[in-house]
């Protein structure tokens, strides 16, 4: 795969939780590329970075160099085949964020209003070093703007959409890595539960079942919390998961489950973590 060739022009999407929200996003989820993972399909995710706004990288760049941050927001101009740039469309007169993938895979930018979660180094552009440091071919010409100004060199790279936008349009999203973050609507057992549908007209909750099994590794949840999760999209078919992953379920449960989801869109996550969101940003 590789980037589109079109340039992204600056649309923002307005659902009722969203950049306030991620903006607030403190400690919760980096993917696991950070971490050694080799495979993209099971990327999995781990706490510890910090999140942050891409004013926040433009406007206190000092603050950030050297560190591993992660932002979350819609991508407004693409520059080569490995950069794109992140900006604050809420913030009047917000830089915008040179994004270098550094990953060394691939990323396909998502279709306008849909943002991805970056996450890397802050750290002053210089082409050279880059070009020298990551074994990439960046045109000096193109980046004459970006030299000696702030940038994330990106070591995860994820699609980051809304519950909503998942149930309403699943095919586009299917066998991709995600970054979704949502409120709790329901807990269906000890590995499964729904996120919020964020009031999209015409979306429905989207259910999530951890890959793994709920054990001491897994942090406690609660119906109403809001949580970042990490994992990969796939329409629910019982038989598949319990081949696949290993799933069992009450008899009850899973009769519950596969009369309201067969064939809907499922969240496989490796990766549940409590945000930091306060109450009052829902």
């Amino acid at each position: 795969m590789q980037f589109e060739e079109t340039k992204k022009p600056s649309s923002k999407n307005s659902f009722a939780k969203g950049w306030a929200v991620r903006s607030t996003l403190a400690l919760t989820l980096v993917t696991a590329l950070l971490t050694g993972c080799e495979t993209p399909e099971r990327q999995a995710a781990t706490p510890g970075q910090t999140n942050v706004t891409t004013e926040d990288v433009a406007e206190d760049t000092n603050r950030y160099i050297g560190q591993i941050v992660t932002i979350r927001s819609e991508p407004i101009d693409k520059i080569g085949p490995s950069t794109f740039t992140l900006e604050d469309q809420q913030f009047f007169g917000s830089e915008p964020v040179l994004v270098v993938n550094a990953s060394g895979r691939p990323f396909v930018l998502p279709e306008d209003g849909v943002d991805i979660q970056a996450t890397g180094e802050v750290r002053n552009f210089v082409i050279a070093d880059v070009n020298r440091e990551y074994n990439l071919d960046l045109d000096a010409n193109a980046y004459t703007e970006y030299e000696n100004r702030p940038a994330i060199i990106a070591q995860s790279l994820a699609v980051a959409p809304e519950p909503g936008e998942l149930t309403s349009n699943p095919q586009q999203y299917y066998g991709q890595q995600l970054a979704v973050t949502g409120e709790i609507e329901e807990i269906q057992g000890a590995n499964a539960f729904t996120l919020d549908e964020d009031q999209l007209i015409g979306g429905q909750e989207l259910l999530v079942i951890r890959a793994n099994p709920a054990t001491a590794n897994q942090p406690t949840i609660e119906d109403g919390e809001t949580v970042a999760v990490t994992g990969t999209l796939r329409p629910f078919v019982v038989a598949e998961l319990e081949r696949e992953y290993g799933f069992s379920w009450d008899t009850g449960i899973q009769q519950q489950l596969e009369a309201e989801y067969t064939n809907r869109p499922v969240l496989v996550a490796d990766g549940v973590y409590p945000s930091a969101i306060p109450d009052g940003a829902l």
